[in-house]
């Protein structure tokens, strides 16, 4: 199985910033395909962040892009987020993911293994 550990929530004021990290255990990371979800207290869990198994290709929600970068460092088995401007309706757990598939995903069900999840909360 692969196991992977995000880190990196906290609180942060409104126009913040925040840097997520989701190590994984799996060596060849490079093969598959990565994203970040999130999913706030009464809401469904939404797509935020996909990425490629290069890490070439990358994929943003509309209500995110421009405010956030996904990258990953496959030498160190890590993907990460990088959250800018941080407005109050971000405060969610995210969640990162991993897809047996090397392209990338925006779809929460073409993910094989899950984070437990980080909190993010954005003050007003």
């Amino acid at each position: 199985q692969v196991q992977l550990v995000e880190s990196g929530g906290g609180l942060v004021q409104a126009g913040g910033s925040l840097r997520l990290s989701c190590a994984a255990s799996r060596r060849t990371l490079s093969s598959y395909g990565m994203g970040w979800f999130r999913q706030a207290p009464g809401k469904e869990r939404e797509f935020v962040a996909a990425i490629s198994g290069s890490g070439v290709s990358t994929y943003y929600a509309d209500s995110v892009k421009g405010r956030v970068t996904i990258s990953r460092d496959n030498a160190k088995n890590t993907m990460y987020l990088q959250m800018n401007s941080l407005k109050p309706e971000d405060t969610a757990v995210y969640y990162c993911a991993l897809d047996f598939g090397v392209a990338g995903s925006t779809r929460a069900y073409t993910y094989n293994y899950w984070g437990q999840g980080t909190q993010v909360t954005v003050s007003s």
